[in-house]
């Protein structure tokens, strides 16, 4: 993988989208050439056209990344790609429209975009089938000896055995630091260099996968492999990297105290996300208002009690700040105060609430607490005190995910489906601990596009 500010990506998903950028513009140019040879017409130079064609090239692969034509099903199955081209290249079309009518000089003409989003179409896939599972394929796995065969190792083989796995197992290495569990496992005794083992292997990184790191850690091997310019990783780094969360399980302080994250160096990235918030926030009230307003109407018509709720929630370093957002719920839904989670087909959701929070248009009034401050539009989702109180005490590290200012969207809720329990609330934090670690804009655009995915499929709203 590679770093892309703080961000983990796979080689094989810069690869593709990198072709697909290429194929968008040799698309948008090719429909310009048919359009015109239609008419009867010479094209003039591709440069006096090359604003247009990186607007076209950029709409579409943004929207592919919002709708998840990178993510590892998409690399897996040709069926799943294409029902996702089409609907990115859709989706890409009509905010090229937008694009068009806010700057009329990017514009290509109605018909040459037609032909361009055909041959967009035609291209994209074509690429799919021609490379077909490559890209998700070993080729792109990296090679991995685990220094390790106990219970932690046995935690990576089973991640590996993930057909989403980027990475492939080559070798496992008993270390003598307790019971082993990984039957394959070579002793280390029977290895007389494990440097020279590693390479012969044609790894390319070796995990340290020990269950007691005291008086069994092999420096001197390790200093060898390290030199050899094979990458040496702890098994908290590993994991976080490979599944996009910090891993509870593995995790100790001195690993989040000495790792890189929690930068005070952000600064600068607060002052324009806090900006972004205020434009983004007053644009979408606008725009959103009449939906809101309809919304409102219809929860009252259904239901008694006032069309919007208000709620306690727990934000930046613990203050409590009042939430607003539209009723999806009866007005008894907790007759004795006490917080409940919500469950699946709860049946305090009104008709109209089943909607609303599969659309998220529920959240919409929230966007008038992001523009007081109080939230961001992106940050861990804020919970109730007593919810907090309770698994502050149940899970280690809880109170680190109120380190940065809670939002209405999240890496967790686009990487994990909606949670009702102790072990649901372990994997957002995991996910949260991420964010607060790794958080950069670029983490912030990446998910605020892919929000559009969970809206479009909603498979965890309830």
């Amino acid at each position: 993988m590679i770093r892309l500010f703080k961000h983990y990506v796979p080689h094989a998903v810069l690869l593709l989208g990198v072709m697909d950028f290429v194929l968008l513009l040799f698309a948008g140019e090719l429909g310009w050439i048919y359009r015109l040879s239609q008419l009867g017409s010479t094209p003039e130079p591709v440069s006096t056209r090359i604003p247009q064609l990186i607007a076209f090239a950029v709409a579409l692969e943004t929207a592919m990344i919002a709708v998840g034509v990178y993510g590892i099903e998409a690399l897996n199955s040709l069926r799943f790609a294409f029902a996702r081209l089409l609907v990115s290249i859709s989706l890409g079309i009509i905010c090229l429209s937008a694009v068009f009518f806010l700057v009329p000089d990017l514009s290509l003409w109605r018909s040459n975009l037609f032909y361009s989003m055909i041959a967009a179409t035609v291209l994209l896939f074509g690429l799919r089938i021609l490379l077909g599972k490559t890209l998700g394929g070993a080729a792109f796995k990296r090679r991995l000896v685990i220094l390790g065969a106990g219970s932690r190792a046995q935690r990576i083989k089973d991640l590996a055995a993930s057909p989403n796995a980027g990475f492939v197992v080559v070798g496992f290495i008993g270390m003598n630091d307790g019971r082993q569990q990984i039957p394959e496992a070579i002793n280390r005794d029977a290895i007389y260099n494990l440097a020279d083992h590693v390479v012969l292997l044609n790894a390319s990184e070796v995990v340290l996968a020990l269950e007691e790191r005291r008086n069994a850690l092999p420096l001197e091997d390790l200093l060898r492999i390290k030199t050899t310019g094979v990458h040496v990783n702890d098994l908290s780094t590993f994991l976080e990297r490979e599944t996009g969360r910090v891993d509870l399980d593995s995790l100790n302080p001195s690993w989040l105290i000495f790792s890189d994250g929690f930068s005070s160096g952000r600064r600068l990235s607060s002052v324009a996300k806090r900006l972004f918030d205020i434009l983004a926030s007053l644009v979408l009230l606008v725009v959103s208002l009449p939906i809101v307003l309809v919304t409102a109407l219809l929860i009252r018509l259904e239901s008694p009690g006032p069309a919007f709720f208000r709620q306690k929630r727990v934000g930046l370093y613990g203050q409590e700040f009042e939430l607003i957002k539209l009723r999806s719920m009866r007005q008894d839904a907790e007759k004795d105060g006490k917080a409940q989670w919500a469950e699946k087909n709860d049946p305090r959701i009104t008709r109209i609430g089943k909607i609303i929070r599969k659309l998220r248009i529920d959240e919409l009034p929230q966007t008038w607490t992001v523009l007081k401050g109080e939230m961001s539009f992106v940050g861990p989702r804020p919970e109730r005190q007593q919810f907090v109180e309770d698994l502050a005490t149940k899970l280690p590290y809880y109170a680190e995910r109120h380190m940065v200012k809670p939002g209405i969207t999240g890496w967790a809720q686009i990487n994990y489906p909606y949670g009702a329990s102790l072990d649901d609330a372990r994997h957002k934090l995991e996910y949260d601990l991420y964010y607060a670690k790794n958080y950069t804009p670029f983490l912030d655009l990446l998910i605020l596009l892919q929000t559009i995915r969970v809206v479009l499929w909603p498979e965890g709203a309830r």
